[in-house]
């Protein structure tokens, strides 16, 4: 069962611009000694759990669960290792002490991880949403929808000390105002899931790394 921190929890969200993206954390995280970081590979959430959306109608073509929980593990990875002050274990080293993992809770898989690649964080996933775009990016019929969820696990605590998530069904500039500022970065355009899933990484591991190093000069 995840385990509740005892700590206070600060609440960012972000409801402008391009996806929606909300995140918590603990209020120590700057001081706890986080730069090794291992990557666990996604799960994708059985589709009968899936909780319906507002943001999205069914016509969207669902792409595999495998290849979406793929997608958004090769996105986190590249994106994180991108960060000078973090130690990425590689994706080989994490395959490795993956395969000699039994199956068990998410908590479990994570704590397993980091304790074999001695690792002072482990990432975790979920992907909830990952529908493809519908025709061409200059004329849609059925915009791309994405939604996950990232945690970021304290390997020695077994705690959960950051979380955030993204969702966003890319909207036609006629249908909300807001839609404006989404057009004016990314141009006059409708993204694949994969440039979705990629925005709303960056915004994710942005969020973490202020995070975990603010206050920090």
């Amino acid at each position: 069962m995840l385990k509740l921190l005892p700590l206070l929890l600060f609440l960012s969200s972000c409801t402008l611009g391009p996806g929606i993206f909300e995140s918590r954390y603990s209020g120590d995280l700057e001081r706890r000694s986080i730069r090794r970081i291992a990557v666990l590979p996604p799960e994708a959430k059985p589709v009968a759990e899936r909780a319906p959306s507002p943001y999205v109608s069914p016509p969207a073509a669902p792409l595999k669960e495998e290849a979406a929980a793929s997608v958004l593990s090769d996105h986190i990875y590249s994106t994180m290792a991108s960060f000078a002050q973090w130690q990425i274990v590689s994706e080989r080293e994490v395959r490795e002490a993956v395969s000699m993992i039994p199956k068990g809770s998410e908590a479990a898989r994570a704590k397993n991880l980091g304790e074999l690649v001695h690792a002072d964080a482990v990432v975790s996933s979920k992907v909830l949403r990952y529908r493809e775009r519908v025709g061409e990016e200059w004329g849609a019929k059925s915009p791309a929808s994405v939604s996950f969820v990232m945690e970021l696990w304290d390997v020695k605590r077994g705690e959960v000390v950051w979380s955030g998530r993204f969702d966003e069904t890319q909207r036609a500039l006629s249908e909300n105002i807001f839609a404006l500022f989404e057009f004016t970065q990314r141009g006059v355009r409708w993204l694949k899931a994969e440039e979705l899933a990629l925005e709303g990484v960056k915004k994710a591991v942005a969020d973490l790394h202020q995070a975990l190093y603010r206050g920090i000069t």
